[in-house]
C-alpha cells in the first residue's frame, strides 16, 4: 500500500519547497505527496486519503491547524495519523496549544529540510 504524506499550508511556496524537500521519497520509495491550501481542504484530504502524516500550519484560512489538529486526533478512524505542526508561531504558548491539540512535534519556519526528510523517513519506517 503507498504511504501518503499531506502538507497542509496557505503559502504556496511553502508547499512546493516541502514537496520538494521530500520528492526523494516519492522517487526512491513510492511515497505520494498530496497537498492543500486551507483547513478545510487538508481535512477532507485526511479523511478522503488517510495520508500517514500530515505536516500542518497552524494559520490557515477556513479552518486552523490547531482544530484540524484536535478534529484528526479525536477522531478514532484518524487518530493514528501522525501530525506535524510546521509553522512561524514560535512562542511556547503555540507550541504547548499545538501539543494539547494532538501533534506529534511542533517545528518552526524556516525548517530544516534535512531534519523535514529524516523525521518523514523515521515515521514512515523507510530504510
Amino acid at each position: 500500500m503507498t504511504q501518503k504524506v499531506l502538507i497542509i499550508d496557505d503559502e504556496i511556496h511553502i508547499r512546493t519547497l516541502l514537496k520538494q524537500t521530500l520528492e526523494d521519497l516519492e522517487e526512491k520509495y513510492g511515497v505520494e505527496i498530496l497537498t492543500a491550501a486551507n483547513g478545510e481542504e487538508g481535512l477532507a484530504l485526511i479523511r478522503n486519503e488517510l495520508p500517514e502524516i500530515v505536516f500542518l500550519d497552524i494559520m490557515l484560512p477556513q479552518k486552523n491547524g490547531y482544530d484540524v489538529c484536535k478534529t484528526v486526533t479525536e477522531d478514532p478512524k484518524l487518530k493514528d495519523i501522525k501530525i506535524i505542526l510546521l509553522t512561524a508561531k514560535g512562542q511556547e504558548i503555540d507550541r504547548l496549544r499545538g501539543m494539547e491539540a494532538g501533534a506529534l512535534k511542533y517545528m518552526t519556519k524556516p525548517f530544516d529540510p534535512d531534519e523535514v526528510v529524516a523525521l518523514t523517513k523515521n515515521l514512515l519506517t523507510l530504510r
